[in-house]
């Protein structure tokens, strides 16, 4: 789906800042949202890993860009727990208010959670780990030249908008995975071969692209169509 998280490659958002000796949690409530996603994982809230990214997707555009990486799991949560009618908005909003929290503040921002009332029947894992085996071969080999598909894609999905539509060359196979695609929306974990595909910084991003760079994705097998470099 098109959104606010699917921002890779766009520009006026400054440069990636990476911190040096970054800590797992700046924050203490940070360690308390990740452990809260864990226990909905082993109490089967949330099924799969899909599932939860998609619930991420989903939040408000405004608390994506300012609430940081465990803010936007906190909105997933969020999110989750209201699809599975444990929690209402409501509930959220009154603990806020029995913490001392501002609900005038809170209503003027927005909450993350941007639940969906009629939110997909998702499947739990069928074991442990992505990897699956397949009996189908795999329709690329390293070497082949491929694109992207081009277009929106309604739910959720690991191909990125700055790749769509674009000429790129496998450079090898990692076997069959769980596809996303089909996972975080309740129709099963639908196997697929998964490939590294390299593509140049000019096919990605235009002239003003650095020289003899290249971008490597790991794509499914769906995304791709075989293409003559010709």
């Amino acid at each position: 789906m098109d959104g606010i998280h699917d921002f890779g490659g766009a520009s006026g958002y400054g440069p990636v800042v990476r911190e040096s000796h970054e800590p797992a949690f700046h924050e203490r409530w940070e360690a308390g949202v990740f452990t809260m996603v864990n226990a909905l994982m082993a109490a089967d809230i949330c099924h799969n890993v899909d599932q939860f990214r998609h619930a991420v997707e989903r939040i408000n555009s405004q608390a994506y860009l300012e609430h940081g990486y465990y803010g936007r799991w906190l909105g997933g949560l969020e999110n989750l727990l209201i699809e599975a009618a444990i929690l209402s908005q409501k509930d959220i909003e009154e603990k806020v208010s029995s913490l001392g929290g501002n609900n005038v503040a809170l209503i003027a921002a927005q909450p993350a959670a941007s639940p969906d009332v009629f939110s997909d029947a998702v499947l739990r894992a069928s074991g442990p780990g992505a990897f699956r085996k397949i009996v189908s071969s795999a329709s690329f080999r390293s070497g082949d030249w491929v694109k992207t598909l081009d277009g929106i894609v309604p739910g959720h999905t690991r191909l990125p908008a700055y790749a769509r539509g674009k000429k790129g060359q496998i450079v090898e196979s990692h076997a069959a995975w769980v596809y996303p695609d089909s996972n975080a929306h309740g129709l099963g974990e639908q196997p697929q071969h998964l490939y590294t595909v390299a593509f140049s910084g000019a096919q990605l991003w235009g002239d003003e692209a650095e020289p003899d760079t290249f971008t490597h994705l790991d794509l499914f097998e769906p995304y791709l169509v075989a293409f003559s470099d010709e």
